[in-house]
């Protein structure tokens, strides 16, 4: 059993990815300061507050669980904000990385999995996305995951920090059974909204721009389940333990979908229509994001055997109306 601190861990992706863990046989030490997360999603190992900026609790921390290994989950991630607030999204996740990547090394911990985003490829007209597209950010979020990236890779140089990177991209669902999901203070993410707009918890669902250069004018993304992301997160830690080296990993299907194409997988598993409004784009908003990599498929072993948009929205629909941590 491997003792794994996760950073992020009371967040979405972040508690998904504890639960994972702790069914591989492995503990997860949650390190989050619930600006974004819940506590109430810690469920499956010990729960640590602390702030990425505060070196002396990471330290603390560190020499408490003496974990093997470190997964990193923790970041602000709303496009919209990061192009009005620049220096908020630097501040946090490049300068709050940096200190956890100095602790991590400092305490002798080898193996490290960030959680990237295909935010850092930017937009490339008509290009499917694989591990060598160039790297051309649009907005504060994806340039400050794209500096992790080069601190880690300076860190492997210097000290040996051995790093799986993955870049995904957008992520749905939630956990089958029901114990944890997707919620955040506000929701921004296109599912859990147009669901929120189905329940009559929002007047209607915003579509950000109509007048895109794709088949029905709106934003095309590869969605991922939630589940089969963090399963590719344990199976990059084995990575790491088995010797195989620092390396990056698209996580995407392969497959785009509109976002009227999602509004109607919605009121099809729903059983209702999707209120909905009209639009200007948003700053920073890619045209097309798709990933065009099969490598994390040959590779890892990684297989997405829930992401179809029916699956993840039905999941997602089950923790909207049965979840929520602030019920």
């Amino acid at each position: 059993m491997a003792t794994v601190l996760v950073t992020g861990g009371a967040g979405y992706i972040g508690s998904h990815a504890c639960k994972a863990l702790k069914a591989a046989g492995h503990l997860p030490v949650t390190y989050d300061n619930l600006v974004t997360g819940w506590e109430d999603a810690v469920k499956f190992g010990p729960f640590e507050k602390g702030s990425l900026l505060d070196r002396a609790r990471l330290d603390e921390v560190f020499a408490k669980y003496q974990p093997e290994a470190v997964m990193h989950f923790a970041a602000l991630s709303q496009v919209g904000e990061a192009m009005k607030e620049p220096g908020k999204y630097w501040r946090n996740n490049v300068e709050g990385s940096l200190t956890l990547i100095e602790a991590t090394v400092a305490a002798g911990v080898k193996h490290f999995v960030f959680s990237s985003t295909c935010a850092t490829y930017g937009e490339h007209d008509n290009v499917v996305l694989d591990e060598h597209t160039p790297q051309e950010p649009l907005n504060a979020y994806g340039a400050s995951k794209r500096a992790v990236e080069d601190i880690l890779r300076d860190f492997g140089a210097s000290d040996g920090l051995e790093a799986v990177i993955f870049r995904y991209f957008n992520v749905a669902g939630a956990d089958p059974e029901g114990e944890i999901g997707e919620h955040h203070r506000p929701e921004t993410h296109l599912i859990p909204v147009m669901l929120e707009a189905v329940a009559g918890q929002r007047p209607a669902l915003t579509i950000h721009g109509t007048d895109y250069d794709t088949p029905d004018g709106t934003c095309i993304r590869d969605y991922v389940h939630v589940c089969d992301l963090v399963d590719a997160h344990v199976l990059g830690m084995n990575w790491l333990r088995d010797g195989k080296g620092s390396t990056v990993f698209n996580l995407g299907t392969g497959s785009g979908f509109s976002v009227r194409e999602v509004i109607d997988h919605s009121a099809a598993v729903t059983n209702a229509e999707v209120p909905f409004s009209e639009g200007p784009r948003r700053a920073g908003d890619a045209t097309k994001l798709v990933s065009g990599s099969t490598r994390a498929e040959k590779e890892l072993g990684w297989t997405p055997g829930r992401s179809n948009l029916t699956q993840m929205i039905t999941d997602a629909w089950r923790w909207h109306n049965n979840g929520h941590y602030d019920k």
